[in-house]
């Protein structure tokens, strides 16, 4: 059975997706099979391997509404052992058609469970928000991984995310447990990020990565191309800190 785990902060422009695709990307390189689940409207990550939104016939919407199932909404990438199942727009409606569904939050762990045999990792991207699409990807998954900036508004979002993470642990998915917290934009010339992973370390000294995420111009360009960092510059900082990341989710998990 493969390992699900969410890629998820309410807060937006953290380097959620971009950690989610070069992750995944890095576990493929390694010899894993990877199954990169978009569950976020914008479908940047879809996008980010090379997806063409615009020819899409079915997505994560029309698995989460029951339409299709997720082998047929699932593709295969240009890139070594990486799978997608796509999303575009369409899935902002999944939070309003779910509303009066039975078992809602349990949509995409069912879905998956039919295909979970074929991958040994599923990483699930998750939109910027607490809603029923990120409900769903925390119910299915085995753990959770926490990409943020170091800004005293991150620290804020830590602490309510992880009370989103204790209550769908409690009420739906006793097996979840906080894989990492990775820290990404990383700038050590700056007071405020060394106070912030001083604060990190005090609290959460055994769930932070070792490896933090740099800014670094490749990191931003990559998704442009439809490719992720190790295939768009393969000697770029950026791929290097990833691979190690994902070395690191190897040996946590």
């Amino acid at each position: 059975m493969a390992k699900v785990i969410a890629f998820t902060n309410q807060k937006g422009g953290v380097g959620k997706t971009t950690s989610a695709i070069n992750i995944a990307s890095a576990l493929g390189i390694i010899g894993k099979k990877v199954l990169l689940i978009d569950s976020d409207p914008q479908g940047n990550a879809s996008s980010g391997v090379g997806v063409r939104k615009a020819h899409l016939s079915a997505s994560t919407y029309d698995v989460l509404i029951g339409r299709a199932s997720a082998s047929a909404v699932i593709q295969q990438t240009e890139f070594e052992n990486l799978d997608v199942m796509p999303a575009t727009m369409s899935l902002a409606g999944a939070e309003f058609e779910l509303a009066d569904v039975e078992k809602r939050e349990s949509r995409l762990k069912t879905a998956i469970e039919e295909i979970a045999d074929n991958y040994d990792f599923i990483i699930i991207d998750c939109p910027p928000s607490l809603g029923m699409l990120t409900v769903n990807a925390l119910v299915a998954s085995d753990g959770v991984i926490l990409p943020m900036q170091c800004e005293y508004f991150s620290l804020e979002g830590l602490s309510q995310m992880m009370m989103t993470i204790k209550q769908v642990k409690k009420l739906y998915n006793p097996k979840l447990t906080l894989t990492g917290i990775l820290i990404t934009m990383y700038n050590g010339r700056l007071n405020l990020t060394l106070q912030v992973v001083d604060e990190l370390k005090k609290y959460y000294g055994n769930k932070l990565f070792k490896t933090t995420i740099t800014r670094n111009v490749r990191l931003s360009e990559a998704p442009s191309y439809g490719k992720p960092i190790q295939y768009y510059d393969k000697y770029a900082k950026g791929a290097d800190a990833y691979d190690n990341v994902a070395k690191e989710i190897l040996e946590r998990i």
